[in-house]
């Protein structure tokens, strides 16, 4: 799960990242490993983003700039696929921060999903923000007085869980593997995290569990109404 503040609303104007944060899960377990860094964006911050996120200039004077941190942010998420609400805005800043280190944009590094669009595949019609995502899957958001990058990823991490519920208990080797970590232990992880898409015989015989499913639950099949 990723997240960033900025100092505005548009990097084609100027504005910079200011804070970026990754939160990791493993087998819809988090590890434990958190990538979080504040920026120097060497020049303002609207007024209004301030409000929002409660960042500023002195806060950030001493803090390293976005091409200090670059390697360190693409060894961490290479491999791995980014879940981002609202992705095409945090894209387009990271991507415009890539190009100032010359650098090609993040979706050359890992695969972006947009929670907000699926978000609306599943609610239709309905308000679908993180804080109404929060309430509407009964997540705690209550420390979120300010924006935060961290906190943000944090909360989408357990909001995604929640959508997603439905696909704890689908495949049998990944409930082995959360039994043999035992109770309360981490999950093993591989050195690089790899997607695995599902296929063509595989998406059939989910189609077809999914029609069986509709059936006897009278239409109300979740991954039919999420597309």
């Amino acid at each position: 799960m990723l997240d960033t503040e900025t100092t505005g609303l548009d990097p084609s104007d100027g504005h910079r990242v200011i804070e970026i944060a990754c939160v990791e899960l493993f087998d819809r377990r988090p590890t434990g490993r958190n990538f979080h860094r504040y920026l120097n964006p060497e020049r303002e911050i609207d007024a209004v983003a301030v409000s929002i996120h409660g960042l500023t200039v002195d806060f950030l004077a001493d803090k390293p700039r976005f091409a200090d941190i670059a390697d360190e942010f693409i060894e961490f998420v290479e491999g791995a696929e980014l879940l981002i609400h609202n992705a095409p805005f945090d894209v387009g800043f990271l991507d415009a921060e890539f190009a100032l280190v010359g650098r090609p944009g993040i979706g050359t590094v890992c695969p972006v999903t947009d929670t907000l669009a699926m978000a609306r595949e599943m609610h239709p019609g309905k308000r679908n923000s993180l804080d109404a995502l929060c309430e509407r899957y009964q997540v705690d958001n209550s420390r979120r007085a300010l924006h935060g990058a961290l906190l943000d990823a944090q909360l989408l991490a357990d909001v995604w869980l929640a959508m997603t519920r439905g696909q704890d208990t689908l495949d049998i080797s990944l409930m082995s593997r959360q039994s043999d970590a035992g109770a309360g232990g981490e999950p093993e992880r591989p050195e690089k995290l790899v997607v695995l898409r599902a296929a063509a015989d595989e998406l059939a015989a989910h189609a077809a569990m999914c029609e069986r499913i509709d059936k006897e639950s009278k239409g109300r099949c979740l991954w039919k109404q999420a597309g």
